[in-house]
């Protein structure tokens, strides 16, 4: 049983031993086909250069995930291989066993904000409704149901009363929370959201935890990259750590450990150090 069940996570090919991880079968092994995302042997390349380097992994399913990497480890790239939304120079992608294509629906998907061009003319009630496009139709007119289900997920990370608000009139906290709303507003099993907790207010950061602990609670997988190490242990059940590669992943308190940071950070003591305040208030708590 592999780590989609929330058990053990993968051994490097090397044969040696990380801490959180437990061997499994060598290269070619099959994940299992239930699992909400298996990546096969992936490589990402940008002019020809790997930004991901033969990543094999397996979600936990019902878990909440943090993918945790220095800067240009490759993690949002990770995320966006597995949408399709950049090519992949080797290996496959599958969502509850089969192509992304073919489970759209039971994907949703929180990019960084930065990413997002707000200026555009729709209120905060329309963005959280275009998560329900994919059950609507494209150019088809949003009926009353599905705004009412938009304003429910406004409701849920306490916007509602910002319905009509337009976009750019938002804090940035603001808007964060809308895209974490449209998001909710698609009913998915699968969740992959992009730094959701990035330059965001206290306020934005207790709503966005509510909320992936609500998504836990009601069994969906979710997957956030996450830069905060302090917060690892107190927000995430597992966590996946990344460097091109895949240095070791499982659940947090088995992987988050001193020594596989330093093999993911390349000894940044600052980090570290952080880290391991952090690894210390959870073991005293």
């Amino acid at each position: 049983m592999w780590s989609c069940l929330g058990g053990s996570a993968d051994a490097p090919r090397s044969g040696v031993r990380v801490s959180g991880t437990a061997n499994r079968p060598e290269h070619g092994s099959e994940h299992p086909p239930d699992c909400p995302l298996s990546i096969h042997d992936t490589t990402v390349a940008y002019h020809r250069k790997p930004v991901l380097w033969d990543v094999d992994y397996d979600a936990a399913a019902g878990k909440l995930t943090a993918i945790v990497g220095p800067n240009g480890a490759g993690k949002s790239t990770l995320l966006k291989a597995v949408l399709d939304l950049v090519p992949r120079a080797s290996g496959r992608v599958t969502i509850f066993g089969e192509p992304y294509r073919r489970q759209r629906q039971r994907v949703a998907y929180v990019p960084q904000r930065e990413s997002v061009d707000w200026d555009f003319p729709v209120s905060a009630l329309d963005v959280v409704a275009m998560g329900c496009y994919a059950r609507v139709g494209w150019l088809r007119p949003v009926s009353r149901s599905h705004r009412r289900t938009a304003l429910e997920a406004l409701e849920r990370v306490g916007l509602a009363e910002y319905a009509q608000r337009q976009i750019s009139q938002l804090s940035g906290g603001q808007q964060q929370r809308v895209f974490l709303a449209r998001a909710l507003a698609q009913h998915a099993d699968l969740y992959l959201m992009d730094e959701p907790f990035a330059s965001v207010d206290a306020a934005t950061e207790r709503a966005i935890v509510d909320v992936l602990r609500a998504l836990r609670s009601e069994g969906r997988t979710v997957l956030v990259v996450h830069h905060d190490l302090q917060t690892v242990s107190e927000y995430f059940d597992n966590v996946l750590l990344l460097n091109m590669r895949v240095v070791a992943h499982g659940p947090v308190r088995e992987t988050f450990t001193p020594e596989n940071l330093a093999r993911t950070y390349g000894g940044r003591l600052t980090l570290l150090d952080a880290a391991a305040d952090a690894l210390k208030r959870g073991e005293g708590a």
